[in-house]
């Protein structure tokens, strides 16, 4: 029996924790998108001092190197709830105060005992959009509220804290 589980995408929620929060979690999320670092490949063209053949000329060669690392921004989704953090946070940044606004973020993978399965931290994160879903009286479904998030740098911990 392997030592892990598979995450499966009906029996689990994404918590978002923001640092100098009291709050355990600051929101519960069902739908999570762009958790994304990336890294650049550069390429290098050299020419080789080999000869092949009757070439006088040497070799040419490609070389990729990596580049700059690149971090997408994260939209998460959720059902509107009365809380208002979420929605402080972006209104702090709107009002200019970007610069105190940018937060350590862990985005936590809960089954749905509770326990956390996996977390990342999100460095020097704050909110670059903030939505509400298209408003009808006739309609039976929940609100949606969705939130963009900017971030620098993102990496896997365990639920622990240790890097893995």
């Amino acid at each position: 029996m392997p030592d892990f589980e598979i995450l499966t995408a009906n029996r689990f929620y994404v918590g978002l924790t923001l640092d100098k929060h009291n709050e355990k979690v600051d929101g519960i999320f069902l739908e999570c998108q762009g958790l994304k670092r990336t890294q650049d490949a550069i390429e290098i063209c050299e020419v080789t001092p080999n000869k092949w053949g009757k070439s006088t000329t040497g070799l040419v060669v490609r070389t990729k190197i990596p580049g700059n690392v690149k971090s997408g921004n994260l939209t998460l989704k959720r059902g509107m709830t009365c809380s208002k953090t979420l929605w402080n946070w972006f209104q702090s940044v709107q009002d200019g105060n970007w610069s105190t606004q940018r937060r350590e973020a862990d985005l936590s993978i809960y089954d749905q005992a509770g326990d956390i399965q996996a977390r990342f931290n999100l460095g020097m994160a704050w909110p670059s959009s903030y939505k509400i879903a298209d408003l009808n009286a006739r309609a039976t479904t929940i609100e949606i509220e969705e939130l963009e998030i900017a971030y620098e740098t993102f990496e896997r911990v365990d639920p622990k804290g240790r890097k893995k």
